[in-house]
């Protein structure tokens, strides 16, 4: 069976990327480069993966979600002078 999983990366103001599975609660992890970010989150996706199959608990995926993302820019507030 083939799934697919959307992750999200986090650049760590300490270095680093942390990375978190959106469908799969919980399921973070950790890497000090963004290759080595995405090795560790495929490992931990299998673990996920293991550990719902072994319960016999549905597995979900992202096959059927759409990804885009929104950028704002806010206008700035004007704050009269008291």
């Amino acid at each position: 069976m083939q799934y697919t999983y959307k992750i999200m990366l986090h650049k760590e103001a300490e270095g680093g990327f942390t990375v978190n599975v959106p469908a799969l609660p919980g399921c973070i992890t950790f890497g000090d480069t963004v290759d080595e970010a995405i090795e560790m989150a495929k490992d931990a996706i299998n673990l996920y993966l293991e550990e719902l199959k072994s319960r016999n608990e549905i597995i979900v995926d992202d096959s059927n979600t759409l990804e885009y993302s929104l950028n704002f820019q806010t206008a700035r507030i004007f704050q009269p002078s008291i």
